[in-house]
């Protein structure tokens, strides 16, 4: 198969351009076509006058490719092979494996320990994803938090109800394979070729359904509202579980765990720390969310071609290291998207960003965070990050008025530090609800001074950014965990027999990352270490 770089499309040529333009460039015929497909597609807007696609294309054809290969000029074109499906042995096992949450980490985890045949066990304290969003719409719509069931706890995790956002720094050939199982379980095509590639908050739950309904159709157990208690530990080994499901305390013998609890799962993270398990500060971030209208991104980002009935709702990332030291940056921008109420623990407030497939909403929204450093922490204990979120969310609830309705304030009076009254032409997403006044007061002032430093640096890279009636809605303290569980090189922690993984363990960080790093202590817990 042939790999063929940067071929321009304009937003006004159909995809099937693409073949002719590959063709030309091969000096082939279209009858020797066997196969045709985009293998990547990014949106190059740096000339606002010629928005145009660069694409990647693969394409096999008839005869010898090697040997039109080499009739080409050397790095216009390349050889690549097939990509084969991940290969899982086979393994038996008396003892079936636990894993403990069912978000991206243990649901891929899960996975590849039910496809090798040793039929895991998963407990997951939050509800199945049709039930839990019942109870995530209670919270944004009648101010009703269900602790164990919400944004952050719930089949799918924290990344069921974000923008579905498949992007990662991480260079990992898993990464693939994840594209590949979730195209397979219902994700949109688009997502094997997108530079960018998102599912969507709207179709994200039915590819998580689609998923758990095959491990347990390969002998996987799946209890969803079960949450786990207690370890069983002889000589620093894990010897069994104990859990509460349907009211009843359980216990499963079982030496293997993946724990991939999440960053939120703070009192399960209290019970593993008082049991022994090694943990660690470890830096995270703080903020609000900041919401434009989306036209005024794509005008931004676009130019002339804001509003192409081709082109993606205009996305943007953002980042500045402060006169402080700290870092301010943009996160989880979700074009088209909606503010969320993300609190998981009573009379606290956070927020999150999502969206749906079509990102179609009126406002764009992010995260504008900055750096939390662990000598910002109140202790040197290892969860003194949690205690610090807690303060903080505490604190923005308090400014709300209670109800889980957020503190907001609109851009040019956080600049000045004066409460806003009223509203301008930016209407917040949040439910719900908003409070207006002073944000000041939910975030620590190092925060404050950063963001206030990083809206102006911001405004002169996307014109806007700093318009006066945009609006913030504080607090945002679930970026990422204040905990990392260490582990050894076969991701195995001081704990022997339990693997920590993802998000909670601070071992990665969103959807794809996540899902990698279950795959990999699944494949380490099962063959140790490669």
């Amino acid at each position: 198969m042939l790999r063929i770089p940067n071929l321009k499309l304009l937003p006004d040529e159909e995809e099937t351009a693409l073949l002719l333009k590959a063709l030309k460039v091969l000096r082939a015929k279209k009858e020797d076509v066997l196969t045709f497909n985009i293998s990547k597609k990014s949106v190059d807007a740096r000339d606002k006058g010629s928005v145009h696609f660069v694409c990647t294309v693969d394409i096999s054809l008839r005869g010898d490719e090697r040997s039109i290969l080499e009739q080409l000029k050397p790095g216009t074109v390349s050889f690549v092979a097939a990509e084969e499906p991940l290969n899982i042995p086979r393994r038996d096992s008396a003892l079936r494996p636990v894993v403990v949450g069912l978000g991206p980490c243990g649901l891929f985890g899960a996975l590849y320990l039910a496809r090798a045949g040793m039929r895991p066990l998963v407990l997951e304290r939050g509800d199945s994803v049709e039930e839990r969003a019942r109870k995530v719409n209670r919270l944004r719509f009648e101010g009703v938090l269900d602790m164990e069931s919400n944004v952050q706890f719930g089949e799918g995790g924290a990344g069921a109800y974000s923008d579905g956002k498949l992007t990662t720094g991480i260079k990992d050939p898993l990464c693939r394979q994840v594209l590949h199982i979730l195209r397979e379980h219902g994700a949109p095509d688009d997502i094997l070729f997108l530079s960018r590639p998102h599912i969507g908050t709207d179709r994200l739950p039915k590819v998580v359904k689609a998923i758990r309904v095959e491990i347990e159709s390969l002998g996987g157990e799946v209890l969803c509202g079960a949450r786990l208690t207690r370890l069983e530990v002889e000589n620093g080994t894990l010897r069994g579980v104990h859990y509460i499901y349907q009211g009843e305390e359980r216990y499963v013998r079982s030496e293997k765990m993946l724990l991939a609890i999440g960053h939120s799962a703070r009192d399960t993270m209290e019970m593993l720390c008082d049991a022994g398990l090694g943990m660690a500060q470890k830096p995270f971030s703080i903020g609000a969310r900041i919401e434009h209208p989306q036209t005024l991104i794509d005008r931004a980002q676009y130019g002339a071609f804001a509003g192409h009935a081709r082109l993606p709702a205009a996305e943007y990332n953002l980042a500045v290291k402060t006169r402080s030291g700290r870092g301010a940056y943009t996160f989880c921008m979700c074009p088209g998207g909606t503010v969320v109420a993300a609190a998981s623990e009573e009379n606290r407030v956070c927020t999150n960003g999502m969206s749906a497939y079509l990102r179609d909403g009126q406002n764009a929204n992010s995260a504008l965070l900055v750096d939390v450093r662990p000598e910002d922490f109140p202790s040197a204990h290892p969860l003194a990050g949690i205690q610090f979120q807690r303060e903080w969310e505490g604190k923005a609830y308090v400014l709300g008025g209670g109800g889980y309705r957020a503190p907001a304030q609109l851009a040019g009076d956080f600049m000045q530090n004066v409460p806003s009254t009223s509203l301008g032409g930016v209407k917040p997403t949040y439910s719900p609800g908003v409070t207006m006044g002073n944000i000041t007061g939910a975030l620590p002032a190092f925060a404050l001074d950063a963001m206030r430093e990083a809206i102006t640096v911001f405004d002169r890279r996307l014109r806007g950014f700093a318009q006066r009636d945009a609006v913030l809605t504080a607090t945002e303290t679930r970026s990422s965990s204040p905990v990392r569980i260490p582990r050894d090189e076969g991701f195995q922690s001081n704990i022997r027999g339990l693997y920590p993984a993802g998000e909670g363990a601070g071992q990665a960080g969103g959807i794809m990352s996540s899902a990698v790093d279950g795959l990999r202590a699944a494949r380490s817990l099962i063959w140790g270490a490669e």
